[in-house]
């Protein structure tokens, strides 16, 4: 069993940085891949970026590429998506996922998560 608990999220101004954190409870997180999605006021929950359990590998939306990092650090349990140059578009709950099985392709879907965290809200003001 896995538990996640999204923090970071709060009001920014366009332009500005966030630093999102996914802390897990369970001794086997370090065997998950980990995710992050967003869902946004009317639209679909979205992919958002994905890391391997190892962090050596990671995946990107390409709305978010080149402006967002994942990363981890597996002795604090925890998982980070640091966001630079927020766009108004990126305001949403942002929810972190664990994956125990999944490649590249279906870690940007929610099939493949067993366990979702309650979500954090980013709000970005133009």
């Amino acid at each position: 069993q896995v538990q996640l608990v999204e923090s970071g999220g709060e009001l920014v101004q366009a332009g500005g940085s966030l630093r999102l954190s996914c802390a897990a409870s369970g001794r086997t997180f370090s065997t998950y891949a980990v995710g992050w999605f967003r869902q946004a006021p009317g639209k679909e929950r979205e992919f958002v970026a994905a890391v391997s359990w190892s962090g050596s590998r990671t995946y990107y939306a390409d709305s978010v590429k080149g402006r967002f990092t994942i990363s981890r650090d597996n002795a604090k349990n925890t998982v980070y998506v640091q966001m630079n140059s927020l766009k108004s578009e990126d305001a949403a709950v942002y929810y972190c996922a664990a994956a125990l099985m999944g490649n590249g392709v279906q870690l940007s879907t929610a099939a493949p998560y067993d366990y979702w965290g309650q979500g954090t809200v980013v709000t970005v003001s133009s």
